[in-house]
């Protein structure tokens, strides 16, 4: 049954990630129990939560069909133990001879209920020296992915979707009133333009956002930029981690979208040009 309230705490869940499942895998169950011990009924994992690669070949050795999936199986198990929901924010998962950057939704009686693989894929060489290439070993995804939860609609992303504003507007479209972003911004995109895109995000479509985010340093020499947000449909950032690795847990009132969308009714003036 669907709560008459509208309103639910959801957790965002910073991570920093190694190459390492089994580490990964831990790190992320201590931290949805601490979040479900504080009410969450909603938990988000960031972008790679179950594996940071260290080199390209990593991307093969470390994929894996879902059903096979270590971190998946786990999250499932979790989930179905503390009747709430995870959203997976990504994990490697191999199809068909081909590799996708997948974000899983788990509901409370663990069971997969949706399933988003990453539409745009980050292929850039920034001022810093740094070169991403996801495209040559990434497939990219196809398809938009929205979900019915208890509370409301949620629609899925993957971090550099973030900077296709069209992707959002048409979840929104669809009927998101919340949005997940999990990611692993580079440290130096992110100090540019992480929290001005996602508060954008959530203007532009009057929505929630859910950004649970990697940081701190990685194999391979990487490093991300954290700072998890939780932020409303008017733009404000109502939990920001920092760079610290405590779950964010905030309480979400579904009336806030509704308040946003009727007094900047933007969605309703959308038009085709």
């Amino acid at each position: 049954m669907f709560n008459v309230n509208k309103k639910f705490k959801v957790a965002c869940v910073p991570m920093n990630s190694q190459d390492s499942i089994d580490y990964n895998i831990l790190s992320a169950k201590k931290k949805i129990h601490y979040a479900s011990n504080k009410g969450a009924k909603l938990v988000v994992l960031p972008e790679n939560a179950m594996y940071m690669n260290k080199n390209n070949k990593d991307y093969f050795s470390f994929s894996f069909p879902e059903s096979l999936h270590p971190g998946v199986i786990e999250m499932k198990n979790i989930a179905n133990e503390l009747n709430i929901w995870i959203l997976i924010g990504s994990v490697n998962i191999k199809f068909n001879k081909k590799i996708y950057n997948r974000s899983i939704l788990i509901d409370g009686n663990g069971e997969i209920k949706k399933r988003y693989d990453k539409i745009h894929l980050f292929s850039a060489k920034l001022p810093d020296g740094s070169l991403y290439d996801e495209k040559k070993y990434i497939e990219s995804g196809k398809n938009i992915s929205l979900h019915k939860l208890p509370w409301g609609v949620l629609g899925m992303t993957i971090c550099y979707d973030l900077r296709f504003p069209y992707l959002f507007r048409k979840l929104a479209l669809k009927g998101a009133d919340f949005i997940s972003v999990p990611s692993a911004f580079t440290k130096f995109t992110g100090n540019l333009h992480w929290h001005s895109l996602l508060k954008a995000r959530a203007i532009e479509n009057g929505c929630y956002i859910f950004a649970a985010a990697q940081k701190g340093k990685h194999p391979g020499k990487r490093e991300t930029f954290g700072h998890s947000l939780i932020v409303d449909p008017w733009g404000k950032v109502l939990s920001d981690s920092g760079s610290q690795d405590k779950a964010l847990i905030k309480e979400i009132d579904l009336q806030q979208v509704s308040l946003a969308r009727t007094s900047i009714p933007s969605l309703k003036h959308t038009r085709k040009i």
